[in-house]
């Protein structure tokens, strides 16, 4: 089963940052889970929300602010958070917007072409379901992964449909029952984001696939 650390190591480092990256390394997950949003240079960066008011000391839009200036806050690029993990681990890249979408492809088809990308370290995960349909006709073809938070069976009828890798449910949508249907479509089952020691055994009992957490050590 794979460790992933949601946002790094969130629940020990301020989230999306370099540090709970390599805090998450350090407590020896099998991977890492981040979220990525576009700058007004349309640079691939780090960061969860749409605006920095909420993990930063300032405030407006993501979009507007040149990915230097972001940079200054704290908020990584994607690219100095693959560099860190380098093949160190599975990085699953959450693509929080549409404007997001070219500047990650870009990133890693250079990656690719450089030989410093390997698809079979990396999901690409959305809760649109629009982003991983534009994702699933790309070649190389890239590991999908369905996020829900909703109807668990529209998830797991979508990911077939596209040919998904895995599926990201909010981990209260399952039961054991739904946990073996989806491994038995071929689907990889990687719940989020589950703090809850108890919760924590039940799934593991369960045998999901993986299991995203702010605290990768309780895994």
């Amino acid at each position: 089963m794979w460790r992933i650390g949601h946002r790094g190591a969130s629940g020990y480092a301020p989230e999306n940052t370099l540090i709970s990256f390599e805090k998450a390394l350090a407590l020896g997950v099998e991977g890492i889970e981040l979220d990525v949003r576009v700058s007004l240079d349309q640079q691939a960066m780090v960061i969860h929300d749409a605006t920095l008011d909420r993990t930063t000391a300032a405030s407006g839009w993501v979009k507007d602010y040149h990915s230097a200036d972001l940079q200054q806050m704290g908020i990584p690029t994607l690219e100095a958070v693959y560099n860190l993990v380098a093949h160190r681990c599975l990085l699953n890249i959450e693509i929080k917007e549409k404007a997001a979408l070219q500047p990650v492809l870009h990133f890693l088809e250079q990656g690719v072409k450089a030989h410093t990308f390997a698809n079979a370290k990396c999901i690409l995960s959305a809760f649109d379901w629009h982003i991983l349909e534009t994702l699933r006709d790309l070649h190389p073809p890239y590991r999908l992964g369905v996020l829900t938070e909703e109807s668990l069976e529209a998830a797991i009828q979508f990911a077939q449909k596209i040919g998904a890798f895995s599926l990201h449910p909010d981990h209260k949508l399952l039961t054991f029952e739904a946990v073996k249907s989806i491994q038995q479509h071929g689907i990889k089952i990687i719940p989020w984001t589950v703090n809850d020691p108890e919760r924590i055994h039940t799934l593991k009992a369960w045998q999901v696939d993986g299991i995203i957490s702010d605290f990768p050590d309780r895994l």
